[in-house]
């Protein structure tokens, strides 16, 4: 079972691409190599493959990214299935995997993230999950954002470590992680992975 998420960045007309472009490259980077495992098309769309562990940290990862620019956001769809054609490039493989990924991005409305998988009552957990994280996480300012992807960055380091790096006090950081509600968000990670070791 493989990964697929799809996204695109929301509002991305507002700012010139070379302002967001590079911290969407960088995010994808740090989960595949291009164009194998992900690659930026129609201008602001992308699509990314990972392991179906990584996925959900994936999403929330690029979302750190993106939002660190006011006003940016991106709506990603995770489909999880499998892949029967192989291409060099991401864009042209197919399979189930692909097909949930696309019909879940179809489907999001509203809501930034959304998950489809084989399995009916996962996504119905999860995507209640996600809802609520969302009311959270849409809210992120462009500095609690860079304090959440350095944090995720540097998973060993703690607030002090955090804090020289950032340039900011231990209190900024631990405020910013508060607001971010960061340790929910590690927690429903965590949950994600375990109800995906039973699938």
């Amino acid at each position: 079972m493989i990964a697929i998420l799809t996204g695109d960045i929301k509002n991305s007309s507002e700012h010139k691409a070379n302002k967001w472009m590079p911290l969407l490259k960088e995010a994808l980077a740090k989960y595949g190599k291009e164009p194998k495992d992900w690659e930026i098309y129609r201008g602001d769309s992308f699509q990314l493959q990972t392991s179906p562990e990584n996925a959900l940290e994936a999403a929330i990862y690029i979302k750190a990214s993106i939002k660190q620019i006011r006003q940016l956001d991106v709506r990603i769809s995770i489909g999880l299935g499998e892949k029967n054609y192989d291409s060099p490039k991401i864009t042209e493989s197919n399979g189930t995997a692909f097909i949930n990924s696309g019909e879940r991005f179809e489907n999001l409305k509203k809501q930034n993230l959304g998950i489809k998988t084989p399995n009916e009552k996962f996504d119905e957990h999860i995507n209640l999950l996600l809802e609520l994280a969302l009311l959270t996480m849409d809210d992120w300012t462009p500095a609690i954002s860079r304090t959440v992807q350095c944090t995720m960055d540097n998973p060993e380091m703690n607030q002090k470590e955090l804090a020289l790096l950032l340039n900011k006090s231990q209190g900024n950081i631990s405020e910013e992680l508060n607001k971010a509600g960061f340790d929910e968000v590690k927690k429903m990670i965590h949950f994600y992975k375990v109800q995906l070791a039973e699938l």
